[in-house]
């Protein structure tokens, strides 16, 4: 873990402070960008420094600053240094962005996955999460006032999945678990936990669906997306409600996606 750039010295006032995971592309920037703009102190954390710093510049450009870290979310040093770098920069932590994610190869059926993928994939988007999510919960727990909230980013996948995306999907179903298991755990300490569930936002992950996807019945077939936008806008919304209230799911997806009748 590196910290490729931090915040200016000044107070960080009566801001609520906010971790991104995945900060450097897609869904992570958008949120990250969204928060700053509203006012939030944020802490982009990813495993590439180049992209967190593209993240940085757009932030900047919007009028935030934040505080860059350089973290592999599979690796238990590497976040603990990240709650670490957090919370003495800022003092607290108020939400948890719980966004980092791979889908692993995509296209390979059950028989042909390498062991090593679905280790990669289970160590990133379920080991990660859990390893962001503890660390998250016991500074949320020890803090004074005490409480936050985190939210995971589950997908439509946590529901149904794609053809030959067993490793993407097993995680996304897991995610769900844990953020039930958080979320009643974390009631005695006011954390509040949640997940959105997203389907075919504009990334640079779902950059071929425009052109063609595999669909359930063999066929390919191009799938709408929508704007990442409208992803960063519900997750402040969730982020921004009182602890006392808590959007336990929420899905979001392109209106004309194959989901609802997937298969």
């Amino acid at each position: 873990m590196n910290t490729v750039r931090t915040t200016d010295e000044e107070s960080t006032g009566a801001r609520k402070v906010a971790v991104v995971t995945g900060a450097g592309s897609g869904i992570g920037r958008a949120v990250a960008v969204e928060l700053l703009t509203a006012g939030w102190s944020v802490a982009l954390a990813g495993r590439r420094p180049e992209p967190l710093a593209q993240t940085a510049a757009a932030a900047r450009a919007g009028g935030g600053t934040p505080l860059t870290v350089r973290a592999d979310v599979s690796r238990p040093e590497d976040v603990a240094a990240l709650f670490g770098a957090v919370r003495d920069r800022f003092g607290r932590l108020d939400l948890l962005f719980n966004n980092a994610g791979t889908f692993g190869p995509g296209g390979v059926p059950v028989e042909e996955l390498p062991y090593e993928a679905w280790r990669h994939v289970v160590d990133t988007n379920l080991n990660g999460a859990f390893l962001c999510a503890q660390a998250a919960y016991r500074q949320m727990k020890e803090q004074d006032p005490q409480g936050g909230r985190i939210i995971n980013n589950g997908s439509i996948s946590a529901h149904t999945p794609r053809p030959h995306s067993v490793a993407y999907t097993a995680t996304k179903h897991a995610l769900t678990g844990l953020t039930k298991s958080l979320s009643l755990d974390g009631r005695p300490y006011g954390i509040a936990v949640g997940q959105i569930d997203i389907g075919n936002a504009a990334t640079d992950m779902t950059a071929g669906m425009q052109t063609g996807a595999l669909q359930a019945n063999g066929e390919t077939a191009p799938e709408p997306v929508m704007d990442v936008a409208d992803v960063a806008r519900t997750v402040r919304h969730m982020a921004e409600l009182p602890l006392e209230a808590n959007v336990q799911f929420a899905t979001v997806l392109a209106t004309a996606m194959p989901y609802v009748g997937r298969g």
